[in-house]
């Protein structure tokens, strides 16, 4: 079954991606980028991206492969050098313990069911393998604009559902993995003029991107 966000990628794939050209989007594109490099020091190939959309930020960060359950938005990742599959976070298409490393950035708030979706995150990687996550944090000023969005039934933000950083770590403990480290940028306000700004190696509550690392653990315990 297609799902209402695949279907509207579809639709909007080329505008979707051309907003990154966009002043705005190349200025928000860059912190965020950072965001992410600032928690991908001692992660071990191959990457896999859930979510890869266009393919912007894997071919930027040097991600090998991406899945996406939209055809369009896949064939402009195809045409980046990505390694691409049609496929739903939900249902992964690779064996167990098969990459070093996953990323979901701006997806999470687009799957149909984000527990399932970390369940698979934690069973395709490899032990001690590392999840980074890259939210819109719902509780800054940010997320509020984007739920305003949301409310105003935006094309595309009509179909997210935003989280709050407790709500991901609790998601991310109950798929049996464990947080490590954070980034966050974006503490400007979304009414002001829009400039770069720094990316700080922790968290910030405040903070409109918000990326949490996450370990697969080396042992797997079992409770009797």
């Amino acid at each position: 079954m297609k799902s209402k966000a695949a279907e509207v990628f579809n639709q909007y794939a080329e505008d979707y991606d051309k907003w990154f050209d966009t002043l705005e989007g190349k200025v928000l594109f860059e912190m965020e980028v950072e965001a992410v490099r600032l928690l991908m020091k001692n992660l071990e190939r191959p990457f896999l991206e859930i979510g890869v959309g266009t393919g912007k930020f894997a071919e930027e960060l040097g991600i090998d492969f991406g899945i996406d359950p939209s055809s369009k938005v896949l064939g402009i990742a195809e045409r980046r050098g990505i390694k691409v599959k049609k496929a739903r976070g939900e249902s992964l298409p690779f064996s167990d313990e098969s990459f070093g490393a996953v990323f979901i950035l701006f997806t999470l708030c687009f799957v149909e069911d984000p527990q399932t979706v970390l369940a698979e995150t934690e069973r395709v990687l490899k032990k001690g393998g590392g999840l980074i996550i890259g939210i819109i944090n719902r509780e800054s000023p940010w997320g509020q604009l984007y739920l305003k969005k949301k409310a105003e039934a935006h094309p595309i933000y009509t179909h997210a559902r935003f989280y709050s950083i407790n709500e991901v770590i609790k998601m991310i403990e109950k798929a049996g993995m464990e947080v490590g480290a954070y980034s966050s940028t974006l503490r400007q306000s979304p009414s002001e003029i829009l400039h770069e700004e720094s990316v700080y190696n922790e968290l910030i509550e405040t903070a409109g991107f918000v990326c949490i690392l996450a370990r697969k653990h080396l042992e797997v315990t079992n409770d009797n």
